[in-house]
């Protein structure tokens, strides 16, 4: 009997043992299933959303899987209406010039679906999708993502409730995001029909930069019978708003202002050094910068042909093609049509202006009379929002730092090297620059194609900023001329001084009284200051010996 307990128990034991193994490897399986469930819902998330109906899709939107990244891109190919599906189910992207790609593989299509429909929001799942935004940029570590939840939450004030804004606010520790809440907060305590509520929240909203706010102040006091006290504290408000305002308006148009220069500055320093070695007036420089605009556009399409994947990158080989092409027509104009005419500035003058015109028909010939888009690649798209009414575009910004790499290069060049040295010389006196063994006619050549290629990156630039036609260079040769002559000939330093002058001065003039009347009073100020000083800003240093 003792026996027959024993293997009863043993069997007991074994067979517990048994369904606790099978038991945690069910509940093993289980968790591993959920787990991939999960990440494949978090990779499919868009394919989710699009073949979801109306309720699917608002309940994935009500809990995104997936990363704040994928709902961004879910955004952004709804507002660029590049979201398709067919009868199965299958998820296709639109991309520019109708070209279809599977998602997410992102393999080309070639024979379209007979049944290939666009996917469109109603307004409710629009709003849905903007608020699965802001919760999922409201929960990120990054206090930027944050304030860009703000940003979404501002414009749907109707939508939010008070409460909660209240604990996010409590429970902010980012200063920067805290007072940002605090005035959201204060535009839903401005709805109050309290009116001590109301004065605390213009109190509040008194330190807001965003024209919304303004407007909604200026309304409230276009109200009859306002509280006394109230409509002290708004028109309080209003002077600080837009102070605010205008503080950042004009620092935008400084911001322009600078962005210009440093295209005129790109421009000039080309004949700053043209014109300083040879006493070359080059009417054909504009047509260089043209040239460097229409080699940027050749760059691109050849990148969109050959190399589609890299197109976001075509600017970084775009600038020593056009820097070289640029440079190898100017040595050749200064070899055939300028070595000649050393001297006689007017038939130089001459000269180059009918250079400048066979630039232009060329051009009209080869690429049409009609201007070229170069499109503005990618990563210098949009801009650094620093207020709700200033944004610095990152392609001027770019333009900027280049201009700056560009002079601080060229400094580098003039007076470090031995190529700068004999440039210096050369300009000083030629006859005992050429005494001493250089040879004179190899550093003009070089010279001017040293100005021509900078001509070139000017164009470049100016590519990013606007079309590119036949008729650019003419845009700018006049002012790149004015920066010349008030810099002093042939003065670096000169021209950074003059590019910014009348750069700056020229926009914050055109904001006040037009294009035109600017350029009037901004050609006789340069005539007036001419006039007191003729040599410019720097006078050049040296002997000129015929």
């Amino acid at each position: 009997m003792f026996t027959r307990l024993n293997f009863a128990a043993i069997f007991l034991i074994l067979s517990q043992c048994l369904w606790l193994n099978v038991s945690h490897a069910e509940t093993q399986t289980t968790i591993d299933t959920a787990q991939t469930t999960q990440v494949s819902s978090a990779k499919d998330a868009i394919q989710q959303f699009v073949r979801g109906d109306f309720a699917q899709r608002r309940a994935l939107l009500n809990q995104w899987p997936a990363s704040i990244e994928q709902l961004d891109q879910l955004a952004e190919f709804v507002e660029k209406d590049q979201l398709y599906t067919d009868s199965t189910g299958h998820t296709y992207i639109l991309e520019a010039e109708d070209k279809l790609f599977s998602y997410p593989d992102h393999k080309p299509i070639e024979s379209w679906p007979a049944d290939l429909s666009q996917v469109t929001l109603v307004n409710t799942l629009h709003k849905a999708l903007t608020f699965a935004q802001a919760q999922k940029k409201l929960k990120s570590e990054d206090a930027s993502q944050r304030l860009e939840a703000i940003d979404i939450l501002e414009n749907n004030l109707s939508e939010l409730d008070i409460n909660t804004i209240n604990q996010m606010y409590l429970h902010e520790k980012s200063q920067s995001v805290k007072a940002r809440f605090a005035q959201l907060k204060a535009r839903l305590d401005y709805q109050s029909n309290d009116v001590l509520d109301k004065i605390q929240a213009v109190k509040t909203l008194k330190e807001s930069n965003r024209p919304d706010v303004l407007a909604l102040v200026e309304q409230e006091l276009s109200q009859p019978n306002l509280h006394p006290d109230l409509k002290a504290v708004l028109l309080d408000a209003k002077g600080s708003i837009k102070t605010r305002i205008q503080a950042s308006e004009w620092t935008g148009h400084v911001f322009s202002g600078l962005s210009t220069a440093s295209i005129l500055l790109l421009a000039a320093l080309g004949l700053a050094i043209t014109y300083g070695l040879l006493g070359v007036i080059n009417m054909a420089h504009g047509e260089l910068i043209m040239i460097g605009a229409y080699t940027t556009y050749v760059v691109q399409s050849f990148f969109k042909s050959h190399f589609s994947g890299l197109v976001d990158w075509y600017l970084i080989a775009a600038i020593p093609a056009a820097f070289l092409v640029s440079a190898l027509i100017g040595m050749l104009i200064e070899r055939t049509v300028i070595r000649p005419l050393y001297g006689r500035q007017l038939e130089t003058l001459l000269a180059t202006f009918g250079v400048s015109l066979i630039l232009m028909q060329l051009v009209r010939m080869i690429f049409g009379a009609q201007n070229v888009e170069v499109s503005n690649i990618s990563w210098l798209s949009g801009g650094v929002s620093i207020t709700p009414s200033l944004m610095l575009p990152y392609n001027r910004i770019a333009i900027i730092v280049f201009t700056v790499a560009v002079l601080l290069l060229l400094v580098y060049l003039i007076n470090k090297t031995r190529f700068g040295l004999f440039v210096r010389a050369v300009t000083q006196n030629r006859q005992m620059a050429r005494a001493v063994g250089i040879r004179s006619s190899r550093i003009d050549m070089l010279a001017f194609g040293l100005g021509s290629g900078l001509a070139g990156l000017a164009g470049c630039a100016l590519a990013q900023v606007g079309n590119v036609g036949p008729d650019l260079g003419q845009n700018y040769i006049i002012d790149a001329f004015l920066v010349v002559v008030v810099g002093g000939v042939g003065q670096v330093w000169g021209a950074v001084l003059a590019a910014l002058g009348l750069g700056i001065s020229g926009t914050v003039l055109e904001i006040g009284m037009g294009a035109v009347l600017a350029k009037i009073i901004l050609l006789v100020l340069v005539i007036l200051f001419i006039q007191k000083r003729p040599q410019g800003l720097f006078a050049i240093k040296g002997r000129f010996v015929e």
